[in-house]
């Protein structure tokens, strides 16, 4: 069985709620990542933050990302999964919620994302086209 802990990207980093977005933003150019889990002050999934978040949820509303924290850009349930499931889980937990990055949690800590290039690396390609019609095709049409 392919699990979670097999095809996520390892090292991923968290970003604290208190932290502002332009740390946030160093933070993604120096890992050279487009998203970033937000932790609460136990280290704990709040959220994820990307780097649309920042440009369209910030920029362009005319604030300032010195000024605005991670934790405030936050919206929603966050979605992870556990490092041991199944490759099949995370695909489902990816296509009903149509969401691109996963978090991997192993005890309760951070140790991996899982994105589409890694879906891309590891899957069949039947696994592919099924992933991106279910996440695409809904968010085309509405």
């Amino acid at each position: 069985m392919t699990t979670a802990s097999d095809i996520m990207h390892r090292g991923a980093q968290w970003i604290p709620a208190h932290e502002t977005l332009d740390r946030a933003a160093q933070l993604m150019r120096e890992l050279n990542v487009g998203a970033l889990p937000i932790s609460d002050e136990n280290e704990r999934l709040c959220g994820i933050l990307t780097d649309r978040d920042i440009v369209v949820g910030c920029v362009a509303m005319g604030h300032d990302p010195a000024r605005v924290t991670a934790g405030e850009m936050a919206q929603g349930t966050p979605r992870w999964i556990d490092a041991g499931a199944d490759v099949g889980d995370v695909l489902r937990e990816m296509q009903d919620h149509r969401i691109r990055r996963l978090p991997v949690i192993e005890n309760k800590r951070l140790v991996g994302m899982i994105s589409e290039a890694d879906l891309a690396r590891h899957l069949t390609e039947d696994q592919i086209a099924d992933f991106a019609h279910s996440v695409y095709a809904r968010t085309a049409t509405g």
